[in-house]
């Protein structure tokens, strides 16, 4: 069973940085695309950042956090990473980690098919 654990989710002035990690486990983790999802209460779950399974394929990110995060993976420590610098009050969520198997970088909710529980992001203006 694929299990993903988020960490590094904190109260964060706006301005500051964080690095969330998703420790993977149960799975080859090098055989599966990541993706980094957030959700405010009352909104969808959407798509922040995505690192595909193999090199070629890249990583996406949504418009809004471009420049600022950048998504990584360590596939030796089956570990997944998210930098998140120069943090705005509209970046609080929950921000989910998500795998899919042999996956491009970028993908919709629904394709994926590990979730973890999510770590809390929140930025005090």
């Amino acid at each position: 069973q694929v299990q993903l654990v988020e960490s590094g989710g904190a109260l964060v002035q706006a301005g500051g940085s964080l690095r969330l990690s998703c420790a993977v486990s149960g799975g080859a983790f090098n055989l599966y695309a990541m993706g980094w999802f957030r959700q405010v209460p009352g909104k969808e779950r959407e798509f922040v950042a995505g690192i595909g399974w193999t090199i070629r394929a890249g990583t996406a990110y949504v418009d809004s956090v471009k420049g600022r995060f950048t998504i990584s993976r360590d596939n030796g420590k089956n570990t997944g990473f998210l930098q998140m610098n120069s943090l705005k009050p509209e970046d609080t969520a929950l921000y989910y980690c998500a795998l899919r198997r042999f996956g491009p970088a970028r993908g919709m909710r629904n394709e994926y098919d590990y979730w973890g529980q999510g770590t809390q992001v929140t930025v005090s203006s």
